[in-house]
């Protein structure tokens, strides 16, 4: 599979080195020092789940000089998003589609409104990763996952001829070898235009299945969503939490998890989206907080949001994206986020980051 990893941080440089290492035609869109060192030493990945030097790839600044991809990993930061979707439409021009991999809910509809719907798939990323040096990802721990899947339903396609069949106990999704009906098209959502292609009619979930394979055969832990959108604000409603806690108390989730104090205002934030996300006609699960108050529990004590990593190196914040979005959609929604509020107030004198 053809891949373009447009910027080489903790998401993108560790998922796209895994994807390199397993065989696929990956080029990394860096720039600067990091730039530099990557094309002097390859992509180095430090992981419990393995260490791993990543030569057999193409590194470059120039986003125009690549080649039609199967498939964009955008990895930019959530300011980036729109800017970066022009410069990589022409890689997708063809067929292939971009998946964001941003924190927050924004970036899937600024790429669609950009690129088109059938040029889109959704995109979630677990893991604690960051950039320790140039050219060096650092992964916290081991948690390393993906969830994709189509925006607008479709039909998956069958099962690979001679994979294996599905094991006992497995899921209807599974059993149907992907090729089940996922959830229908968004209410009011066009019906695809007349002489769309497959992937148009297919809601992108051709191309989802097709990435995932790519993941698996590499070693990557990556699960088809029948319900994308519900994936983001499954992540969203934890980490917008998880960013404002962490970046205001200037600690690491084992702090606050450990503190009654920062655990109730943790608690009570990642309360006020999953609220929200409900008004909003997202369909968390009723037992969400239980859920994921015992993963937090389960994480490593010295992980730190990639937010609180940003405050401390004086970068730009994502806050606006995060606690600021909920505290935002909150008051257009009719629902209250005080905690997220404060979150965000607290972040505001750094949002432009202090670097001078």
């Amino acid at each position: 599979m053809r891949i373009a990893v447009i910027g080489v941080g903790g998401v993108g440089g560790y998922f796209g080195g895994r994807l390199a290492q397993g065989g696929n035609d990956v080029v990394f869109v860096a720039r600067g020092r990091h730039l530099a060192a990557l094309r002097e030493r390859g992509l180095l990945l430090e992981s419990g789940l393995g260490n791993a030097s990543i030569r057999n790839a193409t590194f470059t600044d120039d986003v125009a000089s690549v080649a039609p991809c199967d498939a964009v990993l955008l990895c930019v930061k959530l300011w980036d998003v729109e800017a970066a979707a022009r410069a990589v439409a022409p890689l997708v021009a063809t067929g292939g589609v971009v998946i964001p991999f941003q924190n927050g809910v924004d970036a899937p509809d600024i790429l669609r409104r950009v690129l088109g719907p059938q040029h889109v798939i959704g995109g979630v990323a677990y893991i604690a990763a960051t950039i320790r040096e140039m050219g060096v990802i650092a992964h916290t721990g081991t948690m390393a996952r993906l969830v994709i899947g189509a925006f607008d339903g479709g039909l998956f396609p069958p099962t690979r001829r001679g994979a294996p069949p599905p094991p006992e106990g497995a899921s209807a999704l599974e059993r149907s070898g992907g090729a089940g009906l996922v959830p229908p098209t968004r209410r009011g959502a066009p019906p695809p235009p007349e002489g769309a292609s497959a992937l148009e009619r297919s809601g992108g979930a051709h191309a989802a299945v097709s990435f995932r394979d790519a993941c698996a055969a590499a070693g990557i832990d990556a699960e088809l969503s029948a319900d994308i959108t519900r994936a983001l604000w499954d992540k969203f409603c934890f980490l917008a939490a998880m960013s404002g806690c962490t970046a205001m108390a200037r600690q690491p989730i084992g702090i606050i998890r450990a503190d009654p104090d920062l655990r109730a205002a943790f608690e009570a934030a990642m309360r006020e989206a999953w609220t929200l996300g409900r008004a909003r006609g997202v369909p968390l699960a009723d037992d969400y907080m239980s859920r994921q108050m015992a993963f937090t529990d389960g994480l490593p004590a010295n992980m730190r949001s990639s937010m609180l990593n940003d405050l401390v190196a004086g970068n730009r914040l994502e806050a606006p994206w995060l606690s600021g979005a909920v505290a935002r959609m909150a008051v257009e929604s009719g629902t209250a986020a005080p905690v997220s509020a404060v979150f965000f107030a607290a972040m505001k004198p750094y949002l432009a980051g202090t670097r001078q």
